[in-house]
């Protein structure tokens, strides 16, 4: 299939339409807004399927849970102050086992922050930024290409695991224009999960819900989330790796930070410096065992984000010990350029003297 050029959300649209996506509820916020457009005038045009512009995140993110509950595919997308609007209905919908995609087009933070792009809400998407013991699955294209990919993989994984999955992107991925190609035609008759609540006609009634007063009861239910997270954690990692086969000193970044770091890393190699880079797709599950075995031949990692070193634990975590990590970060909306990267990398490269 041909290629065509688009902005990352209008990608992210376009990928959710022809996943099956069914139904969609969102509120214009920057950077993410044109998304929403996209939808506003695609979707609904689909037999069987439904656009809302609801009058708030908070307004959004519960029509979304209702219209898990029916079997239907939904989505919702927003950036920063508005996933923390969102966070208590994600809650209850981990709690209540509902799928769900939902995109977070992030933005400087905290508070009100910037509509700049920046990573600052990775502690809020692979923490559970709800209450409760719960986790949502999370994915961080660094491409358009990867975010219609992956949004089509959200939406499977979702429905796979009854569970919530946030697209982690950013201000300058969704603005951003490159060529990508849809692998999938959208369906002729948007699916319906097995199991939504369409009637109860010919059998027993059914209730979803996240509440109960009997203890016992709510400490099995995150029992059996617990096994259920631990099966994600087991088939679901994935990650990149970037001339790492070599690499002495090895960059972990993710998303848009991933590609910045890709240019510095292609100049070092060019002045003779054996650096590689370690990109995790998914966030949460975090690929720590395919992390830790690079540990077995290179020693030092720079961890570079661009917020203030949100991902370093993870990185830290998973190699438990057996690197040294320095971090390298840019806060607020302010996005470095490949080369102020090469110069850090070539400042810490020689400081561990690994030119020798």
């Amino acid at each position: 299939m041909a290629k065509v050029l688009m902005t990352g959300n209008a990608a992210i649209a376009e990928a959710a339409i022809r996943a099956g996506c069914q139904c969609y509820f969102g509120y214009p916020i920057t950077p993410q807004t044109e998304l929403t457009e996209y939808m506003a005038a695609n979707l609904s045009r689909r037999p069987g399927c439904t656009f809302i512009q609801a009058e708030s995140e908070i307004a959004a993110i519960n029509m979304v849970l209702g219209a898990s509950v029916t079997g239907a595919r939904a989505m919702t997308s927003s950036s920063s102050p508005g996933m923390s609007l969102k966070q208590e209905a994600i809650s209850y919908m981990a709690a209540s086992q509902l799928p769900a995609v939902i995109v977070n087009m992030s933005r400087g933070g905290p508070g009100l922050g910037s509509i700049a792009a920046a990573q600052s809400d990775y502690f809020q998407s692979t923490r559970g930024g709800g209450h409760g013991d719960y986790r949502t699955i999370v994915l961080a294209p660094s491409s358009v290409q990867e975010l219609a990919d992956e949004t089509h993989t959200a939406f499977d994984l979702a429905d796979k695991y009854s569970i919530p999955v946030i697209l982690l992107g950013d201000g300058m991925l969704g603005q951003m224009m490159e060529p990508v190609e849809f692998k999938h035609e959208a369906p002729a008759v948007p699916p319906v999960r097995p199991g939504g609540l369409r009637g109860a006609t010919g059998r027993p009634s059914r209730f979803i819900r996240s509440f109960t007063s009997n203890p016992a009861e709510l400490e099995e239910l995150n029992w059996s989330l617990y096994r259920r997270y631990q099966q994600i954690q087991e088939k679901e990692t994935s990650c990149e790796k970037f001339m790492t086969d070599d690499a002495q000193l090895i960059v972990t970044a993710f998303g848009i930070a991933a590609r910045i770091a890709r240019g510095a890393i292609t100049n070092a190699r060019a002045l003779g410096m054996k650096v590689g880079m370690f990109r995790p797709v998914t966030l949460w599950p975090f690929p720590k065992d395919q992390l830790k075995e690079l540990s077995k031949t290179a020693k030092y990692f720079l961890d570079f984000e661009m917020n203030m070193g949100q991902m370093i634990d993870d990185v830290k975590l998973s190699l438990e010990g057996s690197g040294d990590v320095t971090f390298y970060g840019r806060p607020g909306g302010v996005i470095p350029t490949s080369s102020e990267v090469l110069r850090v990398i070539t400042r810490l490269y020689y400081q561990k003297g690994l030119n020798g």
